[in-house]
C-alpha cells in the first residue's frame, strides 16, 4: 500500500468497517517518505499494580475511528502536511523487560533511521526508556515533557531498577535527557515523603504540579513548560493517569484529583511549534475503562492532538488528502 495515502474517506468507508488502525490510516512497515509513524508498544511487564496496559494499543486504534482530519483549534489538517501511517506494534514480548526494551528500542530506531517520527501508544512507562534511548542515538540528549501524576524517578521496585516507576531516573542516569529542560506536569497524590525530590533539587527537574496547575492555569502552565524548552530536539511523554480518573479510570495507577480531558487537550495543543523528535502516550489499561471505553477514546484524542502539534511544525503543505 502506497504510505502517502491518507486515512479512508468516511463519507466512502463506514467508520466502523475495515480491519482498525489508528485513524484508519494505512498499515505498512515501509517508511518511504514517510514522516510520523503511529505504532503500539503492548507491553505491561513494568506494571506495579494492576495490569493491562498491554491490550492499550488496539482498543486505541477502535476509538480513534471517529476522529475526523482536521483540528479547529490549531487551524491544521495533518494529513496535509505529513505523510503518516499505521506502522502497527513492535512484537515485544511479555515477560522478561530487558529483553522487551531491546525490540521496543529497535523497532523505535528504525523508525528513526528512516527519517520518520515514531508517535507510540504503550504499554506501561516503563517503555519511555528504550524510546528514548532509540531518540537520543538519533537526535543526542533531549529535552522532556512528561505530563503524569507521578514522578517516576523512582530508584528501584522489588529489588529491581526497570519498571514503571523509574524510567526517568534511568534515562538521566544514562544522559539521555537534558537535566535543565525537564518538566513534569499534574503531579499529585500522596507519596513517600519529602525526599522523593531529592533527585529534582539535585538534577534541577522543574515540576509543575496539580495544584499549580489548577490555580494559575493552562495558559500559565504552558508558560511554564515553553519556559524550560528551546529549539532542541524534544520527547513528549503522556500518562493518562495524568487525567482525572473521573475522565480516566482505565489505567493501571489511578490518582484523584487531576486533569480533565479539556484540559489535556489544551496542554498538548500548548506545545504547537516545539521541536518534537518523538512521543508516547501511556498507561491506558482497557479492563479498567468505563462505560464507553471513555479512557481509550481520550487517549486516541490525544495522540491526534500530537499529531496536530507535530504537523504545525511542518511548514510547508505536501499533500491533499479527502477526508
Amino acid at each position: 500500500m502506497d504510505p502517502r495515502v491518507g486515512p479512508l474517506s468516511s463519507f466512502e468507508s463506514p467508520r466502523f468497517a475495515q480491519p482498525a488502525t489508528f485513524m484508519r490510516l494505512p498499515h505498512t512497515r515501509d517508511l518511504t517518505g514517510v514522516d510520523v509513524a503511529i505504532c503500539g508498544a503492548p507491553y505491561d511487564g513494568g506494571a506495579s499494580y494492576r495490569p493491562g496496559t498491554r491490550l492499550a494499543p488496539r482498543e486505541v486504534r477502535n476509538q480513534s475511528s471517529l476522529i475526523r482530519t482536521w483540528s479547529y483549534f490549531l487551524k491544521v489538517h495533518p494529513f496535509e502536511r505529513l505523510r503518516v501511517v499505521d506502522y502497527g506494534d513492535f512484537d515485544v514480548p511479555p515477560i522478561g523487560i530487558e529483553r522487551a526494551f531491546e525490540v521496543i528500542e529497535a523497532g523505535a530506531s528504525a523508525i528513526h533511521d528512516a527519517g520518520a517520527t515514531p508517535l507510540v501508544v504503550g504499554g506501561d512507562h516503563s517503555i519511555s526508556l528504550p524510546l528514548l534511548r532509540a531518540a537520543a542515538k538519533k537526535h543526542g540528549p533531549l529535552a522532556l515533557v512528561q505530563f503524569d501524576s507521578h514522578i517516576d524517578t523512582w530508584d528501584e521496585y522489588f529489588g529491581g531498577k526497570y519498571f514503571h516507576g523509574s524510567p526517568f531516573i534511568r534515562a538521566i542516569e544514562e544522559g539521555l535527557i537534558r537535566k535543565d529542560r525537564f518538566v513534569q506536569v499534574g503531579i499529585r497524590g500522596p507519596m513517600y515523603g519529602e525526599d522523593e525530590f531529592d533527585f529534582h533539587r539535585a538534577h534541577g527537574i522543574r515540576v509543575v504540579d496539580i495544584d499549580g496547575v489548577k490555580r494559575e492555569g493552562i495558559d500559565w502552565t504552558i508558560d511554564q513548560i515553553r519556559g524550560v524548552m528551546d529549539d532542541g530536539p524534544v520527547y513528549l511523554t503522556f500518562d493518562i493517569d495524568s487525567v482525572d480518573p473521573a475522565y480516566a479510570p482505565g489505567t493501571g495507577t489511578p490518582e484523584v484529583g487531576g486533569l480533565t480531558s479539556h484540559e489535556a487537550q489544551r496542554l498538548v495543543r500548548g506545545l504547537a511549534g516545539l521541536n518534537i523528535v518523538g512521543a508516547d502516550l501511556v498507561e491506558v489499561s482497557p479492563p479498567f475503562d468505563g462505560p464507553g471505553q471513555i479512557t481509550s477514546l481520550l487517549a486516541a484524542n490525544l495522540l491526534f492532538e500530537m499529531l496536530c502539534v507535530l504537523a504545525v511544525r511542518r511548514n510547508s503543505t505536501r499533500l491533499n488528502f479527502p477526508g
